[in-house]
């Protein structure tokens, strides 16, 4: 294993470890389908529809459709990307009563990095996103008309990749692990720079080339100001 991952895993614990003061862990179960398009040797556009809910209790919590579009950089693993999303947003706390699914907006940009090492793939991503929160009355009980600009997100997520189980010569079962980290930026943040640290872990299946299901479970440290 190279020093820099190591070193990368390091910090990633550090940050885990210190992040994890004074929060809540609520676990949720994520679902996810991607298509993948090819449009030459070098570009790429990708869907993907994610279905969240909570487990205990069982509540629903996001759903959401993204679409970007990469750019490939040769062989050295390096490719970017461009894209936007939009989130169905429920209560954070799966106790809440006030079930009310908020819209949000978030264009993104995105800088990511794959490295094999014998079977393993990992995946370095870096994004920048920004976030327009669909508007609400006061007590956030039902929907006002257009959007307000929330804050700017700094993301970088470390993943492992290990195909477990051959189904066909393009169909394979695959083990992946991530960690990823949250930081806020933005006139409205003050406390909650540092809002997440996701664990997540799950399994992959190619239905076929251009098209993967995602099935993972996700231990969600989660403060009293984080939004997803």
């Amino acid at each position: 294993m190279s020093r820099s991952l190591i070193l990368v895993l390091g910090v990633l614990t550090a940050i885990r470890t210190e992040g994890q003061k004074n929060i809540e862990s609520q676990s949720l179960m994520w679902y996810g389908l991607f298509t993948t398009l090819e449009l030459s040797e070098k570009w790429y556009v990708q869907n993907e529809f994610q279905e969240r809910h909570f487990v205990r209790p069982t509540a629903q919590h996001q759903f959401l459709i993204r679409s970007h579009v990469h750019r490939v950089w040769g062989i050295s693993g390096w490719e970017t990307s461009l894209g936007m999303c939009l989130f169905l947003q429920d209560a954070n706390d799966p106790n809440d009563e006030n079930r009310l699914t908020v819209p949000e907006l978030r264009p993104h940009i995105e800088l990511a990095y794959k490295q094999k090492l014998e079977k393993m793939t990992f995946d370095h991503r870096y994004r920048v996103e920004a976030r327009f929160f669909h508007q609400t009355n006061t007590t956030r009980t039902e929907l006002d008309d257009g959007y307000d600009f929330g804050n700017f997100r700094f993301r970088y997520r470390l993943q492992m990749t290990i195909p477990i189980w051959k189904i066909a010569q393009d169909r394979r079962v695959r083990l992946k692990v991530s960690d990823e980290i949250h930081l806020n930026a933005g006139q409205t943040i003050s406390k909650n720079v540092f809002e997440q640290n996701r664990f997540y872990g799950g399994f992959s299946l190619d239905l076929m080339p251009a098209l993967i299901f995602d099935i993972g479970y996700l231990p969600k440290p989660c403060n009293s100001q984080c939004l997803m």
